[in-house]
């Protein structure tokens, strides 16, 4: 029985068993940007993590390719029993909060120059942002350890109502104009991120109101999971500073809003311009694999515990990342999120490259897609003429 569990669990890793502790690796890249300053003398080495992510990952997708292939029906439950890959998960955690108490113990000192300082603040907020997608791995699975721990690793980001807007609102109106996560064609980034940032906020609070209601307690009850979150933040950032320096706090406030905005900019990339449809019955269709993009760029999808297999997380939110499966008929991303990220920041070049990709999905039919409502006649009118041009 062992011997056939190991063969079930090889065949169904795909021989990335050991790639996926590469996410963990991930958390140490402020402390490879500082190690690299320390050995050559260039403070502009702290700006690697930056690097890593916006030059070095899009360079290895495009080298090292796609992988679309799917684990063997038969091994999915070895596959979810084996505990190395929650590990690799489990190991991001203490990590980053290393590396955090080492970052605020630097600042603290007051030593570095004020190119290491912002290099050090730009690297820690990516950690914290790849740090929202172990929480967000962590926080779909049954086990209370893995809900709490999924917690933790949001207090340095103070993003901790990500824990109840994603699990009980996005995932319930994605691809909706309810959800202030769905990002519509023709929505710049920055058009997208105050409305995602406080309509997710307004959401989640509201969200805890009503649970909290139905059990006739206030929303200002202790049992809030939003006030939990933001309670071991506040102590966090308060040991934090009591233990460096108040020149600690504006650092870890500034990590902290880099690391949300990556978060929602991958948010605006996952279902730019997908919209699910209401029914007869008034409700809307069950969410499917076209309404989101996906992605099979190996080396983003190690990175980020298989985020880009998306339509298969919406469809199974609690299947672990290492089963999650590819579908033929989601949207496809040219390249991986790290060069996604790039484009978006660029909207010409964004609406360039994703605008016809929609157009393309929904067969040239934009009344079937997410359409941002000022720019929605333009959009149909554009697309209209185009396709009788041809």
């Amino acid at each position: 029985m062992s011997a056939t569990m190991d063969n079930n669990r090889a065949a169904a890793a795909g021989g990335k068993r050991y790639l996926w502790l590469w996410g963990a690796v991930v958390a140490l890249l402020p402390v490879i940007g500082g190690t690299l300053a320390w050995l050559t003398g260039w403070d502009a080495m702290w700006f690697f993590a930056p690097v890593f992510l916006y030059v070095i990952v899009p360079a290895a997708d495009y080298i090292v390719g796609e992988d679309s292939s799917n684990p063997d029906e038969s091994a999915v439950q070895a596959l979810e029993q084996d505990r190395f890959y929650r590990w690799c998960t489990y190991a991001f955690i203490p990590v980053q909060y290393a590396v955090v108490v080492w970052g605020a113990w630097l600042v603290g000192g007051g030593t570095l120059s004020w190119v290491a300082l912002i290099g050090l603040t730009w690297s820690m907020g990516i950690l914290s942002g790849v740090a929202i997608n172990t929480a967000h791995e962590l926080g779909h699975k049954k086990p209370t350890i893995e809900k709490w721990l999924a917690r933790i690793a949001l207090a340095p980001v103070a993003y901790g109502h990500f824990y109840v807007e994603h699990n009980k609102g996005h995932h319930r109106r994605v691809a909706t104009p309810e959800d202030p996560a769905s990002a519509r064609m023709g929505e710049t980034l920055y058009q997208f991120m105050p409305r995602t940032v406080l309509g997710s906020l307004a959401s989640a609070w509201e969200i805890e109101k009503t649970r909290l209601a139905r059990q006739g307690k206030s929303v200002w009850h202790p049992e809030n999971e939003n006030l939990q979150s933001w309670s071991m933040t506040v102590l966090l950032f308060g040991a934090l500073t009591a233990a460096f320096g108040w020149a600690v706090l504006p650092f870890l406030l500034i990590q902290a809003a880099i690391g949300a905005s990556l978060l929602e900019t991958v948010n605006y990339i996952e279902h730019y311009g997908l919209l699910r449809h209401k029914t007869a019955e008034g409700r809307y269709e069950r969410c499917q694999p076209r309404h989101s993009w996906n992605n099979n760029h190996i080396v983003t999808n190690v990175l980020l515990y298989h985020l880009q297999r998306h339509s298969d997380h919406h469809a199974h939110p609690t299947r672990r990342y290492q089963a999650l499966r590819h579908f033929e008929e989601a949207p496809q991303l040219p390249t991986g999120y790290a060069g996604m990220i790039v484009l978006a920041a660029i909207p010409p070049l964004w609406f360039r490259v994703m605008d016809p990709k929609v157009v393309a999905h929904h067969e040239g039919d934009l009344r079937q897609a997410h359409l941002h409502p000022a720019k929605a006649d333009s959009l149909l009118d554009r697309y209209t003429a185009s396709a009788a041009a041809t």
